[in-house]
């Protein structure tokens, strides 16, 4: 499976942003469920939000309300929408994926990643 976020850029406090993570896989990039997570400047990496592989179900960490993911499994691609940013989501943000296919979007290990798109949020 390879994973590759894009989207990222410098976006001023109270703006939007979408992110897009575009998923290959040779048995499907639509069986597996995604997750995005962000590393903030000396911070360790957090998870933030995660889909099932059909798309039917979502999780997410404190940010949901403002964090919106979802899927288009005939793009291939899983979106992240931020609204209202603020100044403490800056970061890199990445999409991962687990290693065994058709999984809910909680309890996952993740095994593969993407490289990163950088967020910075300006005042």
């Amino acid at each position: 499976v390879q994973l590759q976020a894009s989207g990222g850029g410098l976006v001023q406090a109270g703006g939007s942003l979408r992110l897009s993570c575009a998923v290959s896989s040779r048995t499907g990039s639509h069986q597996y469920a995604v997750g995005w997570f962000r590393q903030a400047p000396g911070k360790e990496r957090e998870f933030v939000a995660a889909i099932t592989w059909s798309g039917a179900g979502t999780c997410y960490t404190d940010v949901k309300g403002r964090f919106t993911i979802s899927r288009d499994n005939g793009q291939n691609t899983v979106f992240l929408r931020i609204n209202n940013l603020k100044l403490e989501d800056t970061a890199v943000y990445y999409c991962a994926a687990p290693s065994t296919r058709f999984t809910g979007c909680s309890g996952n290990t993740y095994y593969y990643w993407g490289q990163g798109t950088l967020v910075t949020v300006s005042s």
